[in-house]
């Protein structure tokens, strides 16, 4: 199950960065850029929790500080995707399931407006302003509009994909089978019913004979 998790969220996470730095920056759209690594760390964390999010979140930052053309101090966006997992994860469901779009899309909102903010904040610690020159709230508001325009069509595939890979048939049912086996033979369950079975039927022989004497007798009488 741990392996399905990490080669899951390893190509998810390798496929989101290819496509956003081929396509979605090369987009040239006003403000800010369609975030799918993000949307990628949401959906992961919704259903792997704030520690996997968490771990989820550094390496696909790290990857981002340093494929080319990164134009920022290693490290940072790294930082700003670990908190979002962590914090992301920790709403996760206990049932692992959630009943409507409203979380996911509210966690979009959230993540979107928290990553830009964090990173600007850390880019200001480094004396980086960009975020400055386009100006803070354009960016929040494009980040915003951009990750809820992609996240219908990303988040909840993820989210299935990773319960997909969570849920192993042969690894449930090869686990079912021997905690059953291991119960019978703990407990002793199988030579339990097996007696209880034999008492059984030796009480309705015995009702049967006494049955088919009765009815003897009637018919000597």
């Amino acid at each position: 199950m741990r392996f399905n998790r990490i080669l899951l969220s390893t190509t998810l996470v390798v496929v989101a960065l290819v496509l956003q730095v081929s396509i979605l920056a090369r987009l040239q759209l006003p403000g800010a850029v369609p975030d799918l690594l993000l949307l990628v760390v949401v959906g992961l964390s919704l259903v792997y929790g704030h520690v996997s999010g968490a771990l989820i979140g550094f390496g696909a930052g790290l990857l981002v500080d340093l494929a080319p053309p990164a134009d920022h101090a290693a490290g940072r966006y790294a930082l700003v995707l670990c908190v979002i997992g962590y914090l992301v994860g920790l709403a996760k469901p206990e049932n692992g399931q959630l009943r409507s779009a409203t979380g996911p899309m509210a966690m979009v909102v959230v993540a979107a407006v928290g990553s830009t903010l964090l990173y600007a904040g850390v880019g200001a610690l480094v004396g980086d302003t960009a975020a400055r020159h386009v100006g803070l709230v354009s960016l929040l508001v494009t980040a915003v509009i951009y990750d809820l325009l992609l996240a219908p069509f990303t988040v909840p595939l993820i989210m299935a994909l990773a319960r997909r890979a969570e849920n192993d048939p042969l690894a449930e049912n090869t686990g079912s089978g021997s905690d059953v086996a291991s119960g019978f033979m703990a407990n002793g369950t199988g030579l339990r019913i097996g007696e209880q079975r034999g008492v059984l039927r030796m009480k309705a022989a015995r009702n049967r004979a006494a049955r088919a004497g009765r009815i003897k007798g009637v018919k000597r009488l």
